[in-house]
């Protein structure tokens, strides 16, 4: 299949917007084979079948690089919790939180947690997503943590739109092994990484450093078994507060840190010597109306890479839509719009370990976006509105 672009404005997310005025795109099977002024086209592409965008504007398409997509029941009590005085951590310290999710999710079949998760992908599809990250996290035992992983694989059979699949079993202490954290790490967390690997079902681990979770020393032996598997790590951190998570985390190579509100200045230069992506959630900050930023300024300073994730989850970031997740931090945050859009392409990819998208060049896959837009900053500026036109996943047109 070969595919040409015409009439569009590009945002090439190179060296920023990168922005390219009557500029066309040349793709040949699932790769981008040339990008520039449609005036400069070499005459081999323009035989290609011709796509007239109408002076809309094309960007990558968006990488959704955080979320916890698959879950049973929701949490729509606890918001109102919440907005009656309860901190997260004391509704996850009452029973509440992640472990009432886990409840939900160890009652559900594959089937009926596919069903539900594909209603959110769908919305998340239709707001840009091209590469969506999903997280287990949400059984707590082996069984149930595979299980989430197959549902992970899954999706990306059932809908059009890769899934990064996550091992994230070092969510939460389940009732069972209440003050006895390392022995939940020992006898479910590493036995369900190792039975998920040889399975297939997993790309990378994360897990959730945090008073209310696991510390850094606790979850030291599940990152040695995942380098002994050579997988990539990732990090919850910094969000509640300063455990240092951070700072291991860089020190294991992790692709990302994320949350990361109370990070000081250490886990900050760790991160920047790691070259570990700042992944910021702004829609759990909203959620959890919690008052103290991520260090966005510190991050600049640094050089660290900021991508931007919806979170998606049933608790604290019930979030669909990515332009949405970057208009708040933007809002939130204080990211400009070109910071924000390299958040959720660019940076994304490399939270993800994904060098084959994220901009528009050549070699790099055919996932793009056609938006109801002439200028990259209209996709932070609009609030609860996505201006898509057609997703392009793979070299093909989905509408």
């Amino acid at each position: 299949m070969s595919l040409l672009l015409t009439d569009a404005t590009l945002a090439t997310m190179t060296g920023g917007y990168g922005l390219i005025p009557d500029g066309a795109v040349a793709i040949a099977d699932t790769k981008v084979v040339w990008v520039g002024k449609l005036a400069e086209l070499p005459s081999q592409y323009q035989s290609f079948s011709n796509k007239g965008c109408g002076g809309r504007l094309i960007t990558p398409g968006l990488i959704d690089c955080h979320t916890h997509v698959v879950f049973g029941g929701d949490r729509a009590a606890e918001f109102e919790m919440r907005l009656n005085g309860a901190s997260y951590e004391a509704v996850a310290r009452a029973g509440g939180g992640i472990l009432s999710t886990v409840k939900a999710t160890r009652a559900a079949s594959e089937a009926e947690l596919l069903a539900a998760a594909l209603q959110r992908i769908d919305l998340m599809l239709a707001a840009g997503a091209t590469v969506i990250e999903v997280k287990s996290g949400y059984g707590l035992t082996v069984a149930d943590e595979v299980k989430m992983l197959r549902v992970a694989r899954t999706i990306g059979t059932a809908r059009r739109v890769h899934v990064v699949s996550t091992h994230l079993a070092a969510h939460a202490i389940p009732p069972e092994f209440t003050g006895r954290a390392a022995a939940y790490i020992a006898e479910v967390a590493i036995p369900s990484l190792r039975v998920a690997h040889a399975e297939g079902l997993v790309d990378q681990v994360d897990a959730f450093c945090e008073g209310i979770a696991f510390s850094p020393a606790e979850l030291r032996p599940l990152f040695a078994v995942a380098a002994e598997l050579g997988l990539a790590v990732k990090l919850h951190a910094e969000q509640l507060s300063d455990l240092k998570g951070a700072v291991m985390a860089a020190e294991h190579g992790a692709l990302s840190a994320d949350h990361l509100e109370y990070l000081a200045a250490d886990g900050v230069a760790a991160m920047a010597a790691a070259g570990t992506v700042a992944v910021i959630l702004p829609g759990a900050f909203y959620t959890l109306r919690e008052t103290q930023a991520p260090p966005i300024a510190a991050f600049r300073a640094a050089g660290v890479r900021m991508a931007v994730a919806t979170d998606m989850n049933p608790g604290s970031s019930p979030i669909a839509s990515l332009p949405l997740a970057m208009n708040m931090a933007c809002t939130l945050f204080r990211l400009t719009p070109e910071e924000a859009l390299m958040g959720a392409t660019v940076h994304a990819a490399a939270a993800l370990g994904l060098a084959d998208r994220g901009r528009i060049e050549t070699g790099q896959r055919a996932d793009l976006c056609i938006w109801e837009a002439r200028h990259p900053a209209e996709l932070s500026y609009r609030i609860g509105a996505t201006p898509l036109h057609s997703r392009i996943f793979g070299g093909e047109i989905d509408r």
